[in-house]
């Protein structure tokens, strides 16, 4: 990340946001829709508009006035930053976003497919890495996590 608040986004990444993005073609900047969620949240979630709509969709279908239609409309449409990518390829990353997961000098990007993940490379080890272990040691020893996707649509 430089003194801006600029981070480079993965080529393969911009493509994904590209792609789902509708109103994007040659020449133009793909759209995209940062969440940084409530304070439990230490990373920062980039949806494609796709995969966003999709989201509000869902968050549409629940009845009006109800206690989670509103808790997700302000978790995803009250802690959110709708962006673009730059023409070098980089987004700019607002200082709240930055102090949010006490971003300064390096971004660690992890993708899930029509999303990506923005995290403190640090907190990553610490948070995900130990929380993935903690999993993996309450499988037997004998348990492949691939047997997971045994049995998933798709087959």
């Amino acid at each position: 990340m430089d003194s801006k608040g600029r981070v480079s986004v993965p080529a393969s990444f911009r493509r994904v946001l590209e792609s789902a993005d509708e109103n994007w073609t040659d020449g133009l900047n793909p759209e995209l829709v940062i969440v940084y969620g409530d304070h439990r949240r230490h990373f920062l979630e980039c949806y494609t508009l796709a995969a966003i709509n999709e989201v509000d969709d869902k968050i549409d279908a629940l009845p009006r006035g109800s206690m989670e239609r509103r808790m997700l409309q302000t978790l995803f449409h009250g802690q959110s930053f709708p962006t673009t990518v730059d023409e070098t390829g980089r987004l700019v990353l607002p200082a709240k976003l930055r102090r949010k997961i006490d971003l300064d000098a390096e971004a660690f990007f992890i993708g899930a497919g029509d999303t990506f993940q923005i995290w403190k490379p640090e907190t990553y080890e610490v948070e995900e890495l130990a929380r993935t272990e903690e999993w993996l040691n309450e499988l037997p020893p004998e348990v492949d996590p691939l047997v997971f996707l045994d049995g998933v649509k798709g087959d």
